[in-house]
């Protein structure tokens, strides 16, 4: 697991700024694009973390994702700008600091799971209403498994020494 630095929220709040802007934006509804936008070329070069260093700003990214998939009006359900930046904050937080591609959190997690969980975890820092996501989802994180053995090994030696 990667510690989240300063080039990680830089990033976190790029693709949540995107989501926010996408009720304007787009005429599809807000789960199409979010499937488009974790699908696509962009979120793959922010994966991969050179992506700050690209001279590209929001209307770029949706004319990009419009060149790569096609203009779509599929869908009418639009979130509020609110769940969106929290949703698209969230998926980054996730894909950067558990160095997972932006395709397999979307397969984790989709956005109307996510956007059920925005009142209840919106307060809460990103890294927690992850863990809650997984813990809720039974999932045995190997970093959640190698924090386990590390404590169970303290205990060992500390009954070692007693």
């Amino acid at each position: 697991m990667r510690k989240m630095d300063e080039i990680g929220l830089k990033l976190c709040k790029m693709q949540a700024e995107v989501f926010s802007a996408s009720v304007n934006e787009t005429d599809c509804s807000s789960p199409i694009f979010m499937r488009r936008f974790m699908n696509s070329q962009v979120a793959q070069r922010m994966d991969a973390g050179g992506f700050l260093f690209e001279a590209c700003d929001i209307n770029q990214i949706f004319e990009e994702i419009n060149a790569e998939f096609g203009e779509s009006s599929y869908g009418k359900e639009k979130y509020s700008e609110t769940e969106l930046y929290w949703i698209g904050y969230v998926y980054r937080y996730w894909s950067y600091t558990y160095q997972k591609s932006s395709r397999q959190v979307y397969k984790f997690i989709k956005p109307k799971e996510l956007r059920g969980l925005y009142y209840p975890y919106h307060s809460l820092d990103p890294a927690q209403a992850i863990e809650r996501i997984l813990e809720a989802k039974g999932i045995d994180d190997e970093n959640m498994t190698a924090r386990g053995v590390k404590i169970m090994r303290d205990i060992l030696q500390k009954e070692k020494r007693a």
